[in-house]
């Protein structure tokens, strides 16, 4: 799918698409500019941007989205299953509210970026501005994480 998007898209635009992406955002995105040849200061700019974005329409969908797709059989169980294990992420950060929610962002490990932030924010009944705030300085941290991390790989694959 990366070579298909590259294919048609300037680099640019691919980075900002693939980090609105569940699961790839901007933690793929960021080494996938890298690798289209954007320095990762760039990449993680566009990455950011692109994955700050979609964090006010995920808040605003993921209840209606999540009852509607709980109403059919084939899907009940993959969201049902999915609200669990974000709301088992987020009882470890529950006392924190907004500081949980923040590191549940900001730290980019599988399964801990702006998606499951905007779930944990939505099962926990954080208010719209303050979750937004949270995930989106938690996807501005994540964003220095790794381009920190590509920034140092590139430069000792390049050097």
């Amino acid at each position: 799918m990366f070579d298909l998007l590259n294919q048609f898209l300037p680099a640019e635009l691919s980075v900002f698409i693939i980090s609105m992406f569940p699961i790839v955002e901007l933690r793929g995105a960021i080494p996938l500019g890298v690798g289209l040849g954007m320095s990762p200061f760039k990449a993680m700019i566009i990455a950011i941007l692109g994955n700050s974005m979609i964090v006010p329409i995920l808040l605003l969908i993921i209840n209606p989205l999540f009852y509607h797709f709980k109403k059919l059989t084939a899907l009940r169980g993959f969201f049902t299953r999915y609200e669990e294990r974000a709301a088992r992420k987020i009882h470890h950060y529950r006392q924190y509210r907004l500081l949980g929610l923040f590191l549940l962002v900001a730290i980019p490990l599988p399964m801990t970026g702006a998606y499951t932030g905007c779930v944990a924010a939505v099962i926990t009944k954080i208010s719209f501005r303050k979750a937004s705030a949270a995930i989106i300085a938690g996807v501005i941290t994540a964003g220095i994480v790794v381009y920190t991390l590509t920034y140092y790989f590139h430069v000792m694959m390049l050097g």
